[in-house]
């Protein structure tokens, strides 16, 4: 039987999330991601995007983040009919991402349509994807949960462990059964003994966050292979108490301004958490208690999402709801903005107040009209509180760029620009080096590296052999690996 492992995505960069494990010819996709950043690249990588359908047998995906379950329409208009396994959550989710996105191109497409019948340009462009395709792939989505070990195939056993990075988010465990030609039963043995482990992290979590649980560790069976992740590979996120030191000085310091606070924030857990920590400092009285705007229709629905998945909570919020009745997820300075009037409506209301809008890399979505809006007035503050990745709106910004292109029109950053990456959903180096510390290493053979940039990942390299973990590759797009 002969295993390779290639990547089509998430190679040396952050987006695009697309591992293949291929068995003998037969293909199991794991995420199937879209490219971010810069919209024009972006664009011609998610259109470049080609695989044998026809050698697919199912798709495992491991959580419902756009860069790792943006393109699976794609599949479908492709023709793919096989499973893709998810989470409960992680289905509910990935649904929402998805017709979201359909939702925008269609938009981007009108507008794109009006600017070239204004300039006589014959119109060539076209969405990736449709609402009907979208609908199509929910159809698709098998929902195993966690702890639950299920045959994909009759040699390809997987099991969901929690991954502790968004909700339903998981670490998809793939046995590789032994099975010497007979495709009923794996070749007797010792247990363990003629199969291959390959584990999958996606994205991993940090310990200790509101709402999920920490990402699990003794309880995954030990691996032979794992794919690991590398977002933070050289940087280490401040400690917990110093991000809601730093939220409050920032809230502070903008209501002394009278200004906004425009928090460019992914509408899925990055900032149901913000909302939770705010809550947290107006109870303390640490913060007045301001206005406060979730201005994103897929942060309304997806908070709706989380309020059904109590399997998903830690227990500190398990109890607020069950034995308590609240709502970690609102309160009474907090309003969610569904119409895009409500969202106008913003901008000619006085400071100060705070926006939490999408989307987080400030490459589309509403948080767009409100950088336009604001980031030419020195009383309003840009706090970015996530990844930025190159060649981002965000990034540029983060970068102290002095004039930035938004929508096709240039604007003088004249607004403050902040930062505390301590609210990141992803586990930095020293987290990820104690995680593999945590696990059982009693058959780990090879670390391979996805899913970061080439700087971080060659720190986290170095890192690793610093701590013991000598066989770490770092995976090049399309370059395969034989490990069996």
């Amino acid at each position: 039987m002969g295993i390779s492992l290639y990547s089509l995505g998430a190679a040396e960069e952050v987006t695009g999330s697309k591992h293949i494990l291929e068995i003998d010819g037969r293909m199991f996709m794991i995420d199937c991601g879209a490219f971010q950043g810069k919209r024009k690249i972006s664009d011609e990588k998610n259109r470049d995007f080609t695989i044998a359908v026809d050698k697919l047998e199912s798709v495992i995906l491991t959580h419902g983040h756009l860069d790792h379950c943006g393109l699976l329409p794609i599949l479908a208009r492709k023709g793919f009919k096989g499973n893709i396994y998810a989470t409960h959550a992680t289905r509910d989710i990935a649904n929402i991402v998805m017709m979201d996105s359909a939702n925008i191109q269609a938009k981007d497409a009108e507008f794109l349509r009006k600017q070239a019948k204004k300039k006589g340009e014959k119109f060539t462009w076209r969405p990736l994807f449709t609402e009907k395709d979208c609908i199509a792939t929910a159809n698709q989505i098998v929902s195993v949960s966690y702890n639950r070990k299920m045959y994909i195939a009759p040699d390809v056993e997987l099991e969901f462990f929690d991954a502790g990075h968004i909700l339903g988010s998981a670490f998809a465990n793939l046995t590789v059964k032994g099975l010497h030609g007979n495709f009923n039963a794996p070749h007797p043995g010792k247990a363990g003994e003629n199969e291959t482990r390959i584990l999958y992290t996606g994205d991993m979590g940090r310990r200790n966050q509101p709402i999920i649980r920490n990402p699990a560790s003794s309880e995954i069976p030990a691996p032979d292979y794992i794919f690991l992740e590398s977002t933070y590979g050289n940087r280490k996120h401040a400690e917990k108490e110093f991000a809601m030191n730093e939220l409050e000085r920032v809230v502070n310091e903008a209501v002394q301004r009278k200004g906004k606070i425009i928090i460019p924030s992914f509408a899925i857990e990055r900032a149901q958490e913000l909302v939770f920590y705010l809550h947290l400092l107006v109870d303390a009285k640490k913060i007045p208690a301001i206005p406060i705007y979730v201005d994103s229709p897929m942060a309304v629905n997806a908070t709706s999402v989380f309020k059904v998945h109590p399997e998903c909570y830690d227990e500190e919020t398990n109890e607020a709801f069950v034995k308590h009745h609240k709502n970690p997820f609102g309160f009474n300075s907090l309003t969610f903005t569904d119409s895009v009037d409500e969202s106008k409506s913003l901008n000619t209301k006085p400071g100060p107040m705070i926006i939490i809008s999408a989307d987080g890399m400030c490459e589309a979505g509403r948080v767009l009209h409100h950088l336009a809006n604001n980031i030419s007035d020195e009383h309003n503050i840009i706090l970015a509180v996530g990844y930025m990745a190159e060649n981002t709106l965000g990034r540029r910004i983060l970068d102290g760029e002095k004039e930035v292109k938004i929508m096709n029109n240039w604007y003088a950053v004249k607004a403050k620009v902040e930062q505390i990456d301590a609210f990141s959903a992803h586990a930095d180096y020293t987290e990820m080096t104690a995680w593999l510390d945590s696990i059982d290493k009693s058959r780990l053979k090879q670390i391979f590296l996805v899913h970061g940039e080439p700087d971080s990942q060659a720190f986290f390299k170095r890192h690793l052999a610093e701590h013991g973990y000598d066989n770490v590759t770092i995976v090049k797009y399309g370059e395969t690996y034989d490990i069996q």
